[in-house]
């Protein structure tokens, strides 16, 4: 709203003879205003061209005792405009800037003034602007996982579904049996696949996977453990290779220390021959785990099997002597009573471990999964 300044009557001359003052006529004083007009230039804010008003003005006043001009403030018309936002207006400043603008009616005053009083007429206490301030477009790389277990209905399986689970990861689990008899409220947050390896329906299985987890193996006569342990692992590693999934984790065996001819067995083979499958396919993210005995309350057909019961307290006490039987570990087939037993749940921890992290693959040996699971712990 732009605000102007109009002197409209002019500075009488005093006469030299005191003359006795006059009633004034109204009727003579609305007649002699019809015909005492004169025209304004009215300055406009934003810089435009003073337009010209045609405004009705008191006739000159009879000769008499000396008067001071009157001021007249003329508001014109304010143009549309959107409204502006609020912002905090200092008082002091637009109490300084009134009678300046009251007296001097340029074009540039009057749009400062009417800026003022209309950005101090919106204002709300406490508020202000920061014009120093810039929008920033802040974009998240968020990476959602997604593993396949194969043999999640098992032992060690489904501890590394539950684990997953816990840890908001998509999992999908791939086995004979399908969904186990349990009834957590975890299991609910699994998609169960029934379906066998080599017969499997791979694009449907790994879809959207980020990572397969096997823990197939099993004992049996040589042919069944080779094919188990060894040629199940190795049709699962070409699937994800040829699907594109960009990391695999098997679940391996301790060598425990024994002579190689004692390695020739097919429960034996089939894990070497497996690892070697992941290792050369995934060579920068594949991930093999060689825990020894894993204990853990395990269950086979409704029953509990707590292993646990042996497990923990040996795992104690080998950890306790640890120092002392350092030296024979170099004795051959010596691991078979050192070895520490290792949790299930340190195992399925440290799967999750190497999920997480990509700068997590190679071998890794019992001690390195109990390192591995207690990074994920905290």
């Amino acid at each position: 709203m732009s605000t102007a300044a109009v002197s409209l009557a002019p500075r009488a001359t005093p006469t030299r003879k005191r003359a006795k003052r006059a009633t004034p006529n109204p009727t003579a004083t609305r007649n002699e205003t019809r015909q005492h007009t004169f025209h304004t230039a009215v300055p406009v804010a934003g810089g435009g061209k003073s337009q010209r008003r045609k405004e009705s003005a008191l006739p000159p006043p009879r000769p008499g005792p000396a008067m001071s001009p009157s001021t007249l403030l003329v508001r014109p018309p304010a143009p549309a405009s959107p409204s502006l936002s609020p912002r905090r207006c200092a008082p002091a400043a637009a109490a300084a800037a009134l009678p300046t603008l009251r007296t001097s009616p340029a074009a540039s005053s009057v749009a400062q003034f009417s800026r003022l009083r209309t950005k101090c007429r919106f204002a709300a206490p406490g508020v202000r602007e920061d014009f120093s301030s810039t929008p920033i477009d802040v974009v998240a790389d968020v990476k959602t996982e997604k593993i396949v277990v194969l043999g999640g209905s098992g032992f060690v399986g489904s501890s590394i579904c539950k684990a997953a689970v816990a840890k908001g990861i998509e999992v999908v689990s791939l086995s004979r049996s399908g969904r186990p008899s349990s009834y957590d409220p975890w299991a609910d947050e699994v998609t169960w696949l029934a379906g066998d390896v080599f017969y499997a329906r791979w694009e449907d299985v790994l879809v959207g996977a980020t990572a397969v987890v096997s823990t197939l193996g099993g004992f049996g006569n040589e042919e069944q453990m080779k094919r188990i342990n060894g040629e199940a692992n190795a049709i699962a590693v070409d699937a994800a290779k040829e699907f594109g999934i960009p990391k695999f984790i098997l679940i391996s065996v301790h060598d425990y220390n024994l002579p190689s001819f004692l390695l020739t067995s097919g429960y034996f083979t089939g894990k070497r021959k497996a690892e070697s499958e992941v290792l050369s396919k995934y060579p920068s993210t594949g991930v093999v785990l060689r825990p020894g005995f894993i204990y853990g309350k395990r269950k086979v057909d409704g029953f509990e099997i707590p292993l646990d019961l042996v497990g923990q307290p040996l795992e104690k006490l080998l950890s306790s002597v640890e120092n002392f039987t350092r030296p024979l570990s170099a004795l051959p087939g010596s691991d078979l009573v050192l070895a520490p037993p290792v949790s299930v749940d340190d195992v399925a921890y440290a799967v999750i471990n190497a999920v997480i992290d990509d700068n997590f693959f190679g071998v890794f040996t019992i001690e390195q999964i109990k390192e591995a699971a207690a990074n994920v712990r905290v």
